[in-house]
Parts: C-alpha cells; structure tokens; sequence
C-alpha cells in the first residue's frame, strides 16, 4: 500500500508542474498519456489492464504450453504417432495379414515358398498358388501345420481353411460353342 500512496503523490506533483508550465494535462515526455492509461485501467504498477469477460472464456481457455508432462501439442515420435493412427483407423489387421505375405519365406520355409505364394485372404480362407501339380499336393498335407502357424502371427481364427491352387495352365477352349464330355485336344496329339 505505500507504494500506490507513493505513485499518487509523484502524479500530484507531476500534474502541479505540468500546470506551472502553461499546459495543464500535458507534457512532452508523454507520462501523462501514460498515466491517464493506468488510472483507466484501474491497476498498478507492472500489472495488465483487467479485461472484463464472462466466466465462460476463462474456463474455455488452453494453456500455450503443455506444461512439465508430455502431452499430444507435443512433437511425437514417428512410432507412436504412426500406431495411433493404425489403431483410429482399424488397419491393424491389413497391416498383420500383408506382413505375413512379405515374410512368407521365413513362415513356410525357403523351400515351400520357392514353389508357391499366398494370393489372398479373404474371410478366413487364403488362397495360395503353386508353381505344379506336385508342390499341390505337398502343400494340402502341410496345410495344418501352415494354418496353426499363421494363427500365431496373425490371432486365432484368422485362418481357419487354406485353398490350394494349381499352375495357371493354358485353357483349351476356343470359341463360344463346347461339348460336354468331349475328348478335347486329346485327338489332335498323337
């Protein structure tokens, strides 16, 4: 409180020799536009000027600063903010199901995978291509053991039936017209 009697007092006699100067109210270092301002405002020294606002802009307003804990204003790391983003938007499955086709080799083996790929999955049935008829049939007896490993990469029940497909072999059907039961290309050869 002395102080704010101080200031006062230092304005009285500022105003008495602003009067003796022939000029009541002014001066030219600007003080008295000054202290016009802080009288207005109704503060003290070193204090801002108090807005009048509602209650409801108070309790509204955000800090600047996320303060001393991390918070999501903050820069991120790439691999946290990369696994927010698949969790919001439900990839989690694609992502698992298209690792699985890149690591096939290191899931079946180097020797299965030499001779078939993985094509689709598709409601719990993937389809897988071989490259003959031979690695066909080998893979129908791996089947199981291929669907018990792929369950523990991608979650129980994700893949329940393998369907196995051969080569891609030449269709020789020529034309719109065929006949059931026919020889085929068979007469040709020979």
């Amino acid at each position: 409180m002395p102080d704010e009697t101080r200031d006062e007092s230092a304005d009285e006699t500022l105003d008495e020799a602003a009067d003796e100067a022939g000029e009541p109210g002014r001066r030219d270092d600007g003080l008295d536009f000054a202290r016009s301002a802080r009288r207005a405002a109704g503060s003290g020294p070193g204090k801002a000027p108090r807005r009048k606002t509602s209650g409801d802009f108070r309790r509204r307003t955000v800090p600047k600063s996320s303060g001393a804990h991390p918070d999501d204003r903050d820069p991120q790391l790439l691999d946290s903010a990369m696994k927010r983003m698949i969790g919001q938007h439900g990839w989690e499955l694609d992502l698992r199901v298209q690792s699985v086709f890149g690591r096939w080799a290191e899931l079946v083996g180097e020797e299965v995978a030499a001779h078939c790929t993985p094509e689709a999955l598709t409601e719990s049935r993937l389809t897988v291509r071989t490259d003959s008829t031979a690695w066909a049939t080998q893979l129908k007896l791996l089947a199981p053991t291929i669907v018990k490993r792929l369950n523990v990469e991608l979650g129980d029940g994700v893949v329940t039936v393998i369907d196995i497909q051969g080569p891609h072999l030449p269709s020789w059907k020529k034309g719109r017209y065929t006949t059931r039961d026919g020889r085929g290309p068979r007469d040709t050869y020979g």
